[in-house]
């Protein structure tokens, strides 16, 4: 189980806050959502969890141990793993290399399964090398295989859809619901997509680097309400932009 106490992100200025005074506990063997507008502090949040940004202040408690002053190694060591909305490169680096690295076995029918499991067929991918010659969408399916490999207490993925064929999204779906019902991890997907929503046991709303909301899927796909405004979705920017009480 991971908690966050009273987390806040500040950016450089540190007048400014881009994630403010979260309190969030997320619970083994659950998949949740986290939606919101740009800008609002999804991806913050997340960044956060994994240590690529620093909190300013609060505490991070994993299965009851305090993280919040943990480097990304030692949080990735502890089982916390992030799939990135634009992946990094690899120049050098080949698929079977990568797998392998990440799942601690060089078993081929297990590194197959993984890049099946995205929607690539292994045979055409494994021996690949991790350069310009990939598309920006195959690249992400490749780092979410390398997060799957891993047995992970908490697995991160911000905006996984993005950039993938519609026939690879369904593919990932199915892959996410497998990977909650045969493991412990507590999976948290960035995501606006209704295919996503719907996997979620909860979603998180954020808006202006807090929690506005935190509801069941079925609230927000069945209310179009919160669909009709451009820019946020959640209760509190709903009702000030129309006057109206959000859902």
């Amino acid at each position: 189980m991971l908690e966050l106490k009273n987390i806040s992100v500040s950016a450089r200025d540190e007048d400014i806050e881009i994630v403010n005074d979260v309190n969030l506990t997320l619970k083994d063997k659950k998949i949740y959502v986290v939606t919101g507008p740009n800008g609002g502090g999804k991806t913050s949040l997340a960044k956060a969890i994994m240590g690529i940004y620093p909190t300013s202040i609060g505490q991070m408690l994993l299965d009851g141990e305090d993280i919040a002053n943990c480097t990304i190694t030692q949080r990735a060591q502890k089982g916390i793993g992030y799939a990135f909305q634009a992946p990094p490169r690899f120049k050098g680096l080949h698929v079977r290399n990568l797998l392998s690295i990440a799942a601690d076995s060089k078993d081929e029918s297990k590194l197959y399964s993984l890049l099946a499991d995205v929607g690539l067929c292994a045979q055409d991918y494994i021996d690949r090398e991790l350069n310009a010659s990939f598309s920006g969408g195959e690249l992400k399916r490749v780092e979410i295989a390398s997060i799957l490999a891993r047995d992970l207490k908490v697995a991160l993925f911000d905006e996984p859809e993005a950039g993938i064929d519609l026939w690879s999204f369904q593919k990932l779906t199915e892959t996410f619901k497998k990977l909650n019902e045969s493991t412990n991890t507590t999976i948290v997907i960035i995501s606006h997509q209704e295919r996503i929503l719907r996997l979620a046991d909860e979603v998180i709303l954020i808006c202006g680097g807090k929690i506005t909301d935190i509801t069941h899927p079925d609230k927000i796909l069945g209310d179009i309400d919160y669909f009709q405004e451009p820019g946020c979705f959640c209760p509190h920017c709903f009702a000030k932009s129309t006057g109206k009480a959000g859902s």
